[in-house]
């Protein structure tokens, strides 16, 4: 393919950063400039030259603004084929267009702010846009289209002297361009979505997820791995968003762990602080203070919290911060911090600080994903609250109302730890954690070991049903009081049982809480 020339420009962008200095470059290439709108008023103001869309049609823009763009000697000038329709482009008189310069009516930022009323949103569907996108790029072979301000630098210096682009470029950017269309209408397709379907599972038979690739990584779990990451383009808010103070780019596995310790700690309305390493709580506290969880969390299993993550739900003060320096930690995340705690940060340069911001609990559907061999697993997030009314009491003791809120924190905290999972607490402090075994009896056993304290007050939270009564008689002989799990096996009534002959209460939510 040959390269093209560039003699005409159509140019209608909502984002303007850049556009100015870009336009005049081409004015000064001697390429004359086509426009609409917000543009063409920019490009006058800046006094530089530009004709008016309208005015090459002899249409004028109608329907507010609705209608500008859509017009055959505006696509012809763009599809045209230079050697095949050169006559029938003479006979309409329609001038080629050589370079699209386009990006599209901010939806997705639109539709961020969840008070834009139906009806606005819809005004910035853009239609006019996406089809001078999709002309340019299909007519690659003689046009370059652009759709990111960023790319327009590479433009100039790819004009150079001749005023021509390669069509290896040309294809590159048609690839860019295809993806942005493809992305803005996938956020379309999810705005509208049946919201009242998605709450039900009902899963839509086909799925877009519009991503758009945020930095690449230093590498992934491991350092022969290569590794990036995207965001995901209708976010509203999320890890990524956060505001990294100091310390060096988030690493693969620091984002990982970053968000189990932001999911965690997000479950306790109170004062809290989660330790995370390799996905996992080491530990979990709640308390008056932010001061007061950390230390908690510290003290429940301050071997395993060496080198972890930590998040709080609170603001980093002063205090919290000359205790958490003490440590070693490779993260720290809190909704905001103190001009003084970044100070004491600060003197540990390699130490990162992500502010999150006041983020507010949603308990809206959410999906997650998983990918797979040729594919991808989608399901909903596990629901952030327990149904009170669903909870059911098989033992012939029940639980008082200070056992039954720390049963309550305990299923907090398990909901949040890999299978098979066992969680010991106090009332607002774990105790100690089994997590990732291949058989519930070891998870029940991981935790005694590593519980901290004596245990005759404490209670347990398993994520799935006791398939024999072992793990019962273990948890007895330990001294612990209380059990929170799910239920459902064909051996409950021996499980019951089991807490019966050893005066133990067990609730049964009736809801599993696996993470694999």
């Amino acid at each position: 393919m040959h390269a093209a020339t560039i003699k005409r420009a159509l140019i209608s962008v909502s984002d303007k950063q850049g556009l100015i200095p870009f336009a005049k470059q081409l004015h000064e290439f001697g390429i004359e400039l086509l426009s609409t709108g917000g543009t063409y008023s920019a490009l006058r103001e800046a006094n530089i030259p530009a004709m008016e869309v309208s005015t090459r049609t002899g249409f004028p823009e109608i329907m507010d603004g609705r209608v500008k763009t859509l017009h055959p000697r505006i696509h012809g000038g763009i599809l045209g084929r230079r050697t095949v329709h050169a006559e029938v482009a003479k006979t309409h008189g329609i001038d080629w267009i050589d370079l699209v310069v386009v990006n599209l009516y901010p939806f997705s930022k639109t539709i961020q702010d969840t008070s834009t009323p139906f009806e606005a949103a819809i005004e910035q569907i853009d239609i006019g846009g996406p089809a001078m996108i999709r002309s340019a790029a299909k007519n690659m072979e003689s046009v370059t289209v652009i759709v990111d301000p960023s790319d327009y630098d590479t433009l100039i210096h790819l004009l150079g002297e001749k005023q021509e682009i390669d069509f290896d470029s040309r294809k590159s950017f048609a690839r860019k361009a295809f993806k942005h269309t493809c992305d803005y209408d996938a956020v379309i397709y999810d705005y509208l979505g049946d919201k009242k379907e998605e709450s039900t599972s009902e899963f839509p038979t086909a799925l877009s997820i519009p991503l758009t690739k945020k930095y690449d990584l230093r590498y992934g779990e491991n350092p022969d791995q290569k590794a990036c990451v995207y965001t995901l383009d209708s976010s509203k808010e999320g890890l990524l968003d956060a505001i990294q103070h100091q310390g060096k780019v988030l690493s693969y596995n620091n984002l990982v762990d970053a968000d189990a310790a932001q999911a965690c700690v997000e479950e306790f309305a109170k004062p809290a602080c989660v330790i995370i390493k390799h996905a996992n709580p080491c530990a979990i506290a709640q308390a008056s203070s932010p001061l007061e969880a950390f230390l908690k969390a510290w003290s429940a299993d301050s071997l395993s919290a060496f080198g972890g993550i930590v998040a709080l739900n609170r603001s980093c003060d002063t205090e919290t911060a000359q205790a958490l320096s003490k440590q070693f930690f490779e993260v720290i995340l809190a909704p905001s911090f103190s001009l003084e705690s970044l100070e004491i940060f600060s003197k540990k340069p390699n130490l990162r600080i992500l502010e999150l911001g006041s983020k507010k609990q949603n308990l809206e559907t959410h999906w997650q994903y998983q990918s797979i061999e040729g594919g991808v697993l989608v399901q909903e997030k596990i629901s952030p609250a327990l149904s009170m009314d669903a909870l059911t009491y098989p033992t012939k003791r029940k639980p008082t109302d200070a056992e039954l809120q720390k049963l309550l924190f305990a299923w907090r905290a398990v909901k949040h730890v890999k299978s098979n999972a066992i969680v010991i607490t106090s009332d607002t402090q774990t105790m100690g954690i089994g997590a990732g075994q291949v058989s519930r009896v070891d998870a029940v056993e991981l935790a005694i070991r590593k519980a901290s304290g004596p245990l005759d007050q404490a209670v347990l939270a398993s994520d799935a049903f006791f398939p024999f009564r072992d793990s019962i008689d273990r948890i007895a002989a330990a001294g612990i009081q209380g059990i929170i799990q799910p239920g459902g096996s064909i051996r409950d009534a021996e499980v019951i049982e089991a807490c019966d002959t050893h005066n133990i209460v067990m609730i049964f939510t009736g809801t599993r809480c696996f993470r694999h």
